[in-house]
């Protein structure tokens, strides 16, 4: 195996070992997010992108170049030597392994290299939206305990009022009571008052006679007088 391929095994090992490290199942994404914010992140960030893409080009030439070494060995002018010569024949399978090995590890790798950003990213946007639950959580229990100690507030306030009502009705109902005492004594001052107008109205008529009585009396004693002086004479 050459250097590059060499390399290129060892880049597929490495993201075998990560993708399977990002899919351990007891590190959660908000770990993952924590690890992705480290400072070193932040400080390679800009050159990420361009890292990223290079490895895709590259990865790309090599699947490219073992392609064509595959269909190279594979083709019918290898195949009519290695028939002539034993010698070439295993020589040509030799290359054609190599050359499928090579093409194996770097599609592998591709395709590695493209899942460990999706899984990288994923972790990412799960991190986030586990944040933004939370905090619509906490929001969600805030308005639960807001509209309940509301409701709390709508049942004293309304047993206040029924309170205030049975209050009031007891209040009115007495009233009521003194209204109707006030209103009997009334009756019983204004029929007293009947009968001692009545009672003076007698009096005045009784007076009024005895003074007719009393004139009549006096004309009487003053003829009496006058005829007795008359007699005197």
């Amino acid at each position: 195996m050459t250097l590059q391929w060499t390399a290129v095994a060892f880049f597929l090992y490495g993201e075998i070992a990560v993708n399977l490290i990002l899919c351990i199942p007891f590190i959660s994404a908000r770990r993952w997010r924590l690890v992705f914010s480290w400072r070193i992140w932040n400080w390679l960030s800009p050159y990420w992108n361009k890292c990223f893409f290079t490895m895709i080009m590259v990865l790309i030439v090599l699947f490219l170049d073992a392609f064509r070494e595959v269909q190279k060995y594979s083709g019918p002018e290898p195949m009519q030597d290695a028939k002539v010569n034993p010698n070439v024949y295993d020589h040509v399978h030799m290359k054609l392994f190599r050359a499928q090995r090579n093409l194996y590890i770097s599609g592998f790798s591709l395709f590695l290299w493209l899942i460990m950003r999706r899984v990288v990213i994923l972790l990412n946007q799960v991190a986030v939206t586990l944040e933004n639950s939370a905090g619509l959580q906490a929001q969600m229990d805030s308005a639960v305990k807001a509209a309940k100690q509301h409701q709390e507030d709508n049942l004293m306030l309304k047993q206040a009022l029924l309170d205030d009502e049975k209050a009031m009705s007891s209040k009115n109902q007495q009233l009521k009571l003194e209204v109707e005492k006030l209103a009997g004594q009334l009756r019983a001052a204004e029929a007293a008052v009947h009968k001692s107008r009545a009672e003076v109205d007698a009096m005045k008529r009784q007076a009024k006679g005895l003074a007719q009585e009393y004139d009549r009396l006096l004309r009487e004693h003053n003829q009496l007088q006058s005829a007795e002086d008359k007699k005197d004479q």
